[in-house]
């Protein structure tokens, strides 16, 4: 029960997530990510017009649907040792609280991730702008950070290393210049 209760260190986490790309390779012949799911589930649940989402999803689509299921599954079980607090370094913890963020409890800052924080404009840039830019972004890559880093660069792909350098100066450009502004903490 153990396991269940602690995160896994990275020298066990980092070489499982590893071998699912080979092991995705091989057992599906496909390239590994999350990001095209929400266009099969679109074209399944809506089915349309749009050429878009006019497409055989139950061909090409089932396997990625299947594989989604199970994070939400895999996340469930994860649920299930209980609640842990986030490891951040004292540093962090300091920098947060200088832009109004206090509550280190739970995985996502309190004061940013919940229905009241929708009603104010910080929680607004955040949740729901984030949340259009990441959807954007991820249709612009053509791919998330998940199947761009561990399956396109796996796979040599140079526009998987472009954008797996634009999420890493993008997430920087986030950190130290917008988050600050949007929370109010910027000069």
């Amino acid at each position: 029960m153990e396991l269940l209760t602690r995160p896994w260190p990275w020298y066990v986490a980092g070489p499982l997530i590893g071998l699912t790309v080979p092991l995705v390779y091989l057992y599906a012949g496909r390239k590994w990510g999350v990001s095209s799911t929400f266009r099969d589930v679109c074209a399944a649940v809506f089915p349309s017009r749009i050429d878009y989402f006019d497409y055989s999803w139950r061909k090409q689509g089932a396997w990625r649907l299947t594989m989604a299921i199970g994070l939400i599954a895999g996340g469930f079980v994860a649920s299930l040792g209980g609640t842990h607090d986030v490891a951040i370094s004292a540093a962090t913890r300091s920098d947060l609280a200088a832009l109004g963020i206090t509550s280190f409890t739970g995985l996502v800052p309190a004061e940013l991730f919940n229905w009241s924080a929708l009603g104010s404009l910080p929680g607004l840039a955040v949740i729901v702008g984030g949340g259009f830019l990441v959807g954007f972004g991820t249709r612009y890559a053509n791919g998330c950070t998940a199947g761009h880093a561990i399956s396109g660069l796996s796979a040599f792909r140079v526009t998987s290393l472009v954008a797996v350098l634009g999420f890493f100066v993008g997430g920087l450009i986030t950190t130290y210049l917008l988050l600050p502004l949007i929370l109010g903490g910027g000069s």
